[in-house]
């Protein structure tokens, strides 16, 4: 019988990329001591710095506690060609850590766009307009500095690279996903499909409409649950993405609009076999992280069913 394989994130405990996000941060040791009590055995390692760079202790602090290292997320604003070059050198130092102390499964580099970057998406996050996309000139940039960074990537340590789709960022909507999916190598760069982001990005609470869609590209999943009612609310205040996140957009799982049963048997059903990891995006300060976390685990075992029938 197939056993779901359950990680969680850094940001669960209001670790995020953004540099106005850096204060009262929960320290590593604490993170990880709580994500192994609350059930989960993988994570992934934060922003550089967060957790150590030294690949012994790195490796010390995870085989404590039993946890895999899953991956690593890495902003680039891939927009800007000026960008790509110091985009590969922090993807390459960020993937010499993670290959280092990731064993089974195979870690993965997970690229994303420098989110939150750019004021027009970031105000309009979750009700992104054609208009607000990139132009096909810059379309071409933009997979040219992925294609370049996951390469690197595999050249140097081996790891595979896959794209976070992500609100408040260039790649949001089921149009923009499919096309970046269209203009990057298959061989080089999968898609980690988040369910929350997917959910809210394309106004649709259908999230299993995504993954049938993107399929053949689904390397890696992020398990984010989104409330209608707020994605609906910030809509009507003109709320910026950093406001959703205060008001709880991506509330603990079970409590949204995500049909996490659908979401585990489609992944039973395609034969995944690899971790899904928990994130609920919360602001430094926000809430009870270890008390969410251990409520998402538990919802999750009452749902296991669905992927080990």
């Amino acid at each position: 019988m197939a056993k779901l394989r359950v990680g969680n994130a850094p940001c669960s405990w209001g670790t995020l990329e953004f540099e106005t996000t850096k204060a009262e941060q929960i320290g590593y040791g604490r993170m990880l001591d709580e994500l192994a009590e609350t059930g989960y055995t993988g994570t992934e390692l934060g922003d550089w710095g967060y957790m150590p760079t030294d690949p012994a202790r790195l490796a010390r602090e995870l085989s404590a506690r039993g946890v895999a290292m899953l991956g690593a997320f890495v902003p680039v604003a891939l927009i800007d060609a000026s960008a790509h070059s110091a985009g590969i050198e922090a993807a390459l130092k960020t993937a010499r850590l993670v290959a280092s102390v990731g064993r089974e499964p195979a870690p993965y580099l997970v690229l994303a766009d420098n989110n939150g970057g750019v004021p027009l998406r970031t105000r309009n996050a979750g009700r992104i307009s054609p208009e607000m996309s990139l132009t096909p000139s810059q379309w071409k940039v933009f997979a040219a500095g992925a294609n370049a960074i996951a390469k690197a990537v595999r050249e140097a340590t081996g790891m595979r690279t896959v794209f976070h789709h992500h609100c408040a960022g260039y790649v949001e909507t089921p149009f923009e996903i499919a096309q970046f999916l269209g203009l990057t190598d298959p061989e080089m760069i999968g898609l980690v499909f988040d369910t929350g982001h997917y959910v809210f990005g394309s106004g649709d609470c259908d999230a299993v409409s995504g993954l049938d869609r993107f399929k053949e590209r689904i390397w890696y999943v992020h398990l984010k649950d989104c409330r209608r009612d707020l994605a609906r609310r910030s809509a009507e205040k003109g709320w910026d993405y950093f406001e959703s996140l205060r008001q709880g957009i991506f509330c603990e799982l079970g409590q949204g609009c995500v049909d996490f049963p659908a979401v585990l048997r489609w992944l039973k059903n395609v034969g995944y076999e690899g971790y899904v990891l928990v994130e609920q995006d919360v602001l430094p300060g926000m809430g009870a992280p270890k008390e969410s976390a251990l409520r998402n685990r538990e919802y999750l075992r009452s749902i296991e069913q669905h992927y080990a029938c």
